[in-house]
């Protein structure tokens, strides 16, 4: 499965229309912000320069982007992952692995050298640019702000750019590197989708040095977002007590699918409180058998022991789960069994 989130593969093999099915595929909060109203006429105009400002003011705070420090919207941060490679300079990049796959494909499609690296004191002195995504997909693993300091040094005197993938950093906003982005050529992605659980919306930032920001824009071009995502997410990034909350209910939820999951017998790999990433020697077998019952989970092409699990909306979700998971473990034939 290249991504999680489209339930078109799983209907395809195990039949089943979208309402049938457990999709514990993604990584996006599964309680999305609820959306505010929005006036008639903003599907009929054009997003206005003061729609753009005041949706960019709201993400300075939210994410705490000082003033000297440029920041620029895009639909989706995968947009701009398409285009960071294109405007970079030529030479090979690092990519901490494995993690979002996207990254590589991005950078190899726009002619670099993509050098995947099992941690980032692994990068060579023979790559100029260096791409990490913190805390990291599938596995949740952060690095410190001091390492990320050290690697940014050397990436700028290589003239080269440090791009720091921050996804899921909302669910604990201490991880984020944006204060690297005052001294050294650092760009930030922000995700708007998976914390405010409005993938549909199409929102993402890019955050770094103005001159970069800057090209990151211009190439873009005007009227890049939709007015009605401008909207929504100024008025959910304006939301602080929503984004405190949602962090503990997170927290609560993924607590219980680890307890679900421990009983299940997957060994705990990694994660965030948005997906966990477990191991178990009958993963593949899971994956078949818990799609059988419409749950889909995510399964990895570079390890067949994997499974990744995003939250289940509610406790009647998580209980579902519990129970397919039982049911898993009964099924006979090599089969996973305890």
């Amino acid at each position: 499965m290249k991504h999680g989130g489209d339930l078109s593969e799983a209907m395809t093999q195990f039949g089943g229309t979208p309402d049938a099915w457990l999709d514990l595929s993604t990584g996006i909060n599964p309680n999305p912000y609820p959306l505010p109203p929005l006036p008639h006429d903003i599907w009929q105009r054009l997003p206005s320069r003061v729609d753009g400002v005041a949706l960019l003011a709201a993400a300075r705070r939210a994410y705490a982007v000082p003033d000297n420090i440029g920041i620029v919207a895009a639909p989706g941060t995968q947009a701009l992952i398409q285009w960071l490679p294109r405007l970079a300079a030529h030479g090979a990049v690092a990519i901490v692995s494995p993690t979002y796959n996207e990254h590589a494909a991005a950078w190899r499609l726009a002619g670099h050298e993509a050098v995947a690296v099992g941690a980032i004191e692994q990068m060579s002195e023979a790559v100029r640019h260096v791409v990490i995504v913190n805390p990291n997909n599938p596995d949740g693993r952060v690095v410190d702000h001091a390492l990320l300091a050290r690697v940014a040094e050397q990436i700028a005197a290589r003239d080269g750019v440090m791009v720091i993938d921050e996804a899921f950093a909302d669910l604990d906003p201490a991880i984020s590197a944006v204060a690297l982005c005052e001294r050294w050529p650092v760009v930030v992605l922000r995700s708007f989708g998976k914390f405010y659980g409005l993938a549909g919306l199409r929102l993402g930032f890019a955050i770094g040095p103005q001159r970069l920001i800057a090209r990151i824009s211009e190439a873009m071009g005007p009227w890049i977002c939709s007015g009605p995502a401008l909207a929504v997410g100024r008025v959910a990034l304006e939301d602080e007590r929503w984004a405190s909350e949602t962090r503990n209910k997170l927290r609560e939820q993924a607590a219980k699918l680890d307890a679900v999951l421990q009983t299940a017998g997957f060994a705990a790999v990694g994660g965030t409180a948005l997906f966990r990433l477990v191991r178990h020697r009958h993963a593949s077998a899971y994956h078949t058998t818990l799609a059988r019952q419409r749950i889909w989970c995510r399964r990895f092409d570079w390890a067949d022991d994997l499974l990744r699990f995003g939250l289940p909306p509610d406790d009647a979700a998580l209980e579902r789960f519990a129970l397919a998971l039982a049911e898993s473990r009964l099924e006979a034939n090599g089969r996973p069994s305890p």
